[in-house]
């Protein structure tokens, strides 16, 4: 065989890192029940909107209709698999990033024949390709949906390309972390984290930069941000007509591939950044080794010390240490401090930066409260990602430590022992956990001022034939947010401790809590919001579906309106369902805790001596 022949198959095909990979992970019941998940939660979307869709009709649908239901599966499941995606594709590389808390690892390999291109793709394709292998056993079921109609070939490759370029950098960047040291076990947070920063940031910006298109009735241009976000991509893809890409630029071939094709800008884009990193981490592979992978790429350009060597003075401790210890868990780390109170600033300035757009004629009412939707959606999404880590890690770390073992040897019962854990993490994120509320409150100051002279209320017809006055947010929903907020977070950081007391490492509890929360959040918002439009007194169930009632309640309660309904009755339900979404969280977390401290005990011995 030619030595080039035979270099290029050990890049891959018969790479034997990638080889042991796919092997291994082939054999684990985990990935089974994953790939049987993730298309049991796509056949289920369409089978849902096939019901909702065909059953109102009563009779034989037409094969227009059946296009058109066709169609709009095909728009639902294809959002639904790059979401998925951005969620999985961290759980199959959690073992690559895993790599850096036990550097010996890298240094095994770097004493094989294999050169540095040869372990870094062994370790990228050999984990995507369970990714790869999910997404195609999604095309089935797209071209199960051309049957339908309305769904044409293309679109199928387009949303394909995009989920898989999608995948691809965000497993190049999980290589990148693993091989310089940066993520550590908390770049899987960084994951989701920067996932949610990355849509919101770029959906907010497109949706205040989108223009209308001349001679169309409701169609606007692309911005500068589609290319940059898959959903916007999707979203080019999908609903061309009513969001266009630009036509006839005549500046540069960059700006024309920008603006005129941002489905292949994105693709393009994922595919060289994933080639960049993926170089990049061929070259620091070797180059941090000389240091016997204990010092990280940050530490060594900006000369910081050891992690060791940070000391701190003594605290007051109080009644609970281990309460104290997780409150007090960034008192020793300036960037964790500067990050949660930069958080903070940052969202509180940014609501005061929109309403002072508004107040000046900068941007309409419209524009103002799709833009405080991102805002709160955002920061909503942030403050659960931020609990659901800290918790997830509050007992797996440390058993991976060994401090779990001397704790079990004091006179602490598991239930204080808990107990101390929830308090302490609730104090650490009450911080992050006012700014929605503060955001809120500064929101309803300006409407209680009347917008300092300009419109703050909207007149909308309803199908009834009365006209309702809605403000810009309404403040029972405010308040039903501040009531359930706190015990909502407090209900997550309890989920977290469960499955940080059943997994065995950092990496796996964080994975099955952030796959848990968010799915049980996802599932509570649809099927809630299905119901809230006739029934408000579900409606402080998911805080995500609060925030967009009490920013429009005509769209998302036309029912309870259009029945005789007024806002200040629909508000008394809304305050209500705050309260017995307050009592609900409360319940749900003491149950869980009590739960958890009669198997403790038990759950610990058999974990005992694992990591």
């Amino acid at each position: 065989m030619p030595l080039i022949l035979n270099w290029l198959l050990r890049l891959l095909p018969t790479n034997p890192i990638c080889l042991r990979i796919v092997k291994n992970g082939s054999r684990r019941s985990r990935q089974l029940m994953i790939r049987g998940g993730f298309l049991g939660a796509l056949i289920l979307a369409s089978f849902l909107i096939l019901i909702f869709k065909a059953a109102p009709s009563g009779d034989a649908l037409s094969l227009r209709a059946l296009a058109s239901v066709g169609a709009t599966i095909f728009t639902w499941v294809s959002v639904l698999e790059i979401l998925l995606v951005c969620l999985l594709t961290p759980v199959f590389m959690a073992g690559a990033i895993s790599h850096e808390s036990n550097p010996r690892t890298w240094d095994i390999l770097l004493t094989t024949p294999l050169n540095s291109l040869q372990i870094v793709l062994g370790n990228l394709f050999g984990r995507w390709f369970f990714v790869f292998a999910l997404l195609l056993s999604t095309l089935p079921l797209f071209m199960i949906l051309r049957f339908f109609g309305g769904v044409p070939s293309t679109s199928i490759i387009g949303g394909f390309l995009i989920a898989a370029m999608t995948s691809l950098f965000v497993a190049s960047v999980a290589i990148t972390l693993s091989v310089t040291r940066l993520g550590g076990r908390k770049a899987v947070f960084s994951f989701y984290v920067a996932i949610v920063v990355l849509i919101f940031a770029t959906w907010a910006f497109d949706n205040q930069m989108r223009t209308p298109v001349p001679g169309t009735s409701g169609a606007t241009w692309t911005t500068v941000f589609t290319p940059l976000n898959p959903f916007l991509a999707l979203e080019v893809l999908l609903s061309s007509r009513t969001y266009m890409p630009h036509d006839g630029v005549e500046s540069g071939w960059l700006t024309r591939l920008w603006l005129g094709s941002p489905v292949a800008t994105f693709n393009w884009l994922c595919a060289l950044s994933s080639i960049t990193m993926i170089a990049f981490s061929t070259i620091c592979v070797r180059v941090l080794a000389r240091n016997g992978g204990t010092e990280t790429m940050l530490r060594r350009l900006v000369g910081l010390p050891p992690p060791e060597a940070v000391q701190r003075d003594p605290q007051p401790v109080g009644r609970n240490a281990v309460a104290w210890r997780e409150a007090r868990r960034g008192a020793g780390g300036l960037s964790e401090r500067l990050a949660r109170w930069s958080f903070a600033g940052f969202a509180i300035a940014a609501t005061v930066v929109l309403l002072g757009m508004h107040q000046n004629g900068a941007m309409s009412l419209g524009g103002l409260r799709d833009s405080l939707g991102f805002l709160l959606l955002g920061e909503i999404s942030l403050i659960t990602l931020v609990a659901v880590n800290l918790s997830a890690t509050a007992v797996s770390r440390e058993r991976e430590d060994g401090s779990l073992d001397i704790i079990l040897t004091t006179p602490i019962q598991p239930g204080p022992y808990l107990r101390g854990k929830h308090r302490g993490l609730i104090r650490y994120l009450l911080p992050m956990i006012l700014v929605p509320i503060a955001s809120l409150l500064l929101v309803l100051l300006y409407e209680a001022f009347g917008g300092f002279g300009t419109q703050t209320t909207k007149p909308v017809a309803m199908a009834s034939g009365t006209t309702v006055e809605i403000p810009l947010f309404q403040w029972q929903s405010a308040v039903a947010f501040t009531l359930m907020f706190i015990p909502f977070i407090g209900c997550c950081v309890m989920i977290g401790l469960l499955w940080s007391i059943r997994s065995r490492g950092t990496i796996g509890s964080i994975v099955a809590a952030v796959l848990i929360i968010g799915s049980l959040m996802g599932l509570l918002s649809m099927c809630t919001g299905l119901v809230i439009g006739s029934i408000p007194i579900f409606a402080a169930a998911s805080p995500v579906n609060l925030i967009l009632a009490g920013l429009d309640p005509t769209g998302w309660m036309p029912g309870a309106l259009g029945s005789g309904g007024t806002l200040s009755s629909i508000g008394l339900w809304i305050l209500g369902s705050g309260v017995l979404a307050c009592g609900a969280y409360t319940f749900l977390a003491v149950v869980l805790h009590r739960h958890m401290a009669r198997t403790f005990m038990m759950t610990v011995r058999q974990l005992a001596g694992t990591t």
